[in-house]
């Protein structure tokens, strides 16, 4: 059952993979960011009367409105990548996978279609009040279609819902609740989008501090900066707590991938978190992972060499002992089959029930080497190192804006304007970083416990996905300098208020 893989095409259909779900991210968070804000201002505007409201949410959204149509192009391609470049996995878990993606097409993308159309040309021609709907609506429609790819990737993360059928050899869903709604799902939604909101709030702060740097358009740009400092804090705050969630979920279900943030090759209790070389806070990772300031976190070798109490009281196993029950799994299941195209039902009995009794490490009997476990470290922990800096650093950020801007300061403080412009590559350096932890951190595989990434690939060329990354990369890039090209021509133009003025 095993086949030997060609690593060089593990290698580039996860480079390509992660290139094209990277270039994605630079533009979906900025459209949820945006969508709140500029929906917070038009409210403003519908509720006051005043004009300079509208013609502040009408600049946002132009910038939401370029950024959207370049996301939606990145969006469309990492989908169809599932099928070209991950057939097997499609082939084992599209009846699960699928499903969250498809109503993310049918019910998300077409909402999103049908009102953005009114937001952007309806001005004047509907009413206030259905208009507002309209603009808050696309970015519901933005915001649902998050939820259902993050339920779909929140899947990947925690498996459930699910069960293994020996006739298909798939894995069918039973319980479309269980993987709509898993804890881990609703964490990663709110931590997720939050941390978009954060990327939207730094935009709209930044470059409107670009505008009082120029002397430009001050009303405007002040106007801004309150409405997403606002948005900025809440979020930034409320990202800080949902990642403590995340935490304590990561260590009952992806324990390696938080030995591999920690870099914590040996574990305990009371263990200390990990600052920076030796600067460490005493116990802090235990109550990070446990909400225990003696909990017990296993390191890296305690994973792989087993016989630690689990939570539950049972002894873990070692990484050798599941690979050995994983490969008794699959053996259960060619034997399955093969008594079943014989008609052999006794035969056909006892093999199944050998695969049900060991099923759950099925994945880890494609693992060659229980080395092979282990995520990269190295990345992984100063990945996690820089998303929790920077988010600490943005609740700081947003905290010291309002407060200068609360005090009318703000318009003659050039260093913090400057500090505010040069937050916006801050953060989407954050949000790649999150994502870095959520996908380099679950190494090896697509689906954790269940499919290893050597087992989830198509049988393709390693040159010819070489090829495409190529082309993709180009392509990309192409987008992005675009994109930012138009974007920079609209904000040095500036909103229809000043420009009239």
């Amino acid at each position: 059952m095993i086949e030997s893989i060609d690593t060089s095409l593990i290698d580039w259909s996860r480079a390509q993979f992660a290139l094209t779900a990277m270039y994605h991210w630079l533009f979906v968070p900025l459209t949820l960011g945006l969508a709140v804000i500029m929906g917070l201002m038009e409210t403003l505007y519908v509720k006051t009367g005043k004009e300079h409201w509208k013609h502040t949410a009408k600049f946002w959204m132009k910038l939401f409105g370029i950024n959207f149509a370049v996301g939606v192009a990145t969006g469309l391609i990492l989908e169809f990548e599932f099928g070209t470049n991950w057939s097997n996995y499609s082939w084992f878990v599209g009846d699960i996978f699928g499903a969250p993606l498809a109503i993310e097409g049918i019910l998300a993308f077409f909402m999103e279609a049908t009102f953005i159309a009114v937001m952007f040309f309806g001005w004047n021609k509907v009413s206030k009040g259905f208009h507002l709907s309209s603009t808050w609506l696309t970015g519901l429609g933005a915001t649902i279609s998050a939820w259902w790819i993050l339920v779909a990737n929140s899947w990947m993360q925690y498996p459930v819902g699910m069960a293994f059928n020996p006739e298909t050899v798939r894995n069918e869903m039973v319980d479309f609740l269980a993987v709509a709604f898993s804890p881990v799902a609703v964490a990663k939604f709110f931590h997720t989008v939050l941390s978009a909101w954060i990327v939207g709030a730094v935009f709209v702060v930044g470059v409107s501090c670009w505008y009082l740097l120029r002397n430009r358009q001050r009303e405007f740009a002040l106007r801004s900066i309150r409405v997403a400092a606002v948005v900025g804090l809440v979020a930034s705050l409320i990202t800080a707590w949902t990642g403590d969630i995340s935490g304590v979920q990561i260590a009952k279900v992806q324990p390696m991938k938080l030995a591999a943030a920690e870099g914590l090759q040996d574990g305990g209790n009371g263990v200390s978190f990990t600052i920076i070389g030796d600067l460490k806070i005493p116990k802090m990772l235990s109550i990070l992972a446990t909400h225990d300031i003696d909990g017990y976190v296993p390191g890296i070798n305690n994973l792989l060499e087993g016989g630690y109490t689990m939570p539950d009281g049972s002894t873990a196993l070692s990484a050798q002992e599941k690979i050995e029950r994983g490969q008794k799994a699959i053996a259960a299941l060619d034997a399955f089959r093969k008594a079943q195209k014989a008609g052999d039902k006794e035969g056909a009995a006892v093999a199944r029930r050998t695969l049900d009794e060991h099923v759950k490490y099925f994945g880890y009997g494609y693992i060659k080497d229980p080395a092979h476990l282990v995520p990269n470290v190295g990345l992984t922990f100063w990945a996690f190192r820089i998303m929790v800096g920077l988010g600490g650093y943005f609740i700081l950020f947003f905290i010291i804006v309002l407060t200068i801007t609360y005090k009318k300061k703000l318009s003659n403080m050039k260093w913090i304007q400057l500090v505010a412009l040069w937050t916006i590559p801050l953060a989407y350096i954050a949000g790649q970083a999150g994502w870095v932890v959520a996908e380099v951190g679950r190494q090896p595989w697509a689906i954790q416990d269940m499919l290893p990434v050597s087992a989830a690939i198509s049988k393709l060329e390693a040159g010819s996905v070489q090829l495409t990354f190529f082309i993709f990369l180009v392509l990309f890039t192409i987008l992005l300098i675009a994109e930012v090209g138009i974007m920079l021509k609209a904000i040095q133009k500036g909103p229809e208020e000043e420009k009239v003025a």
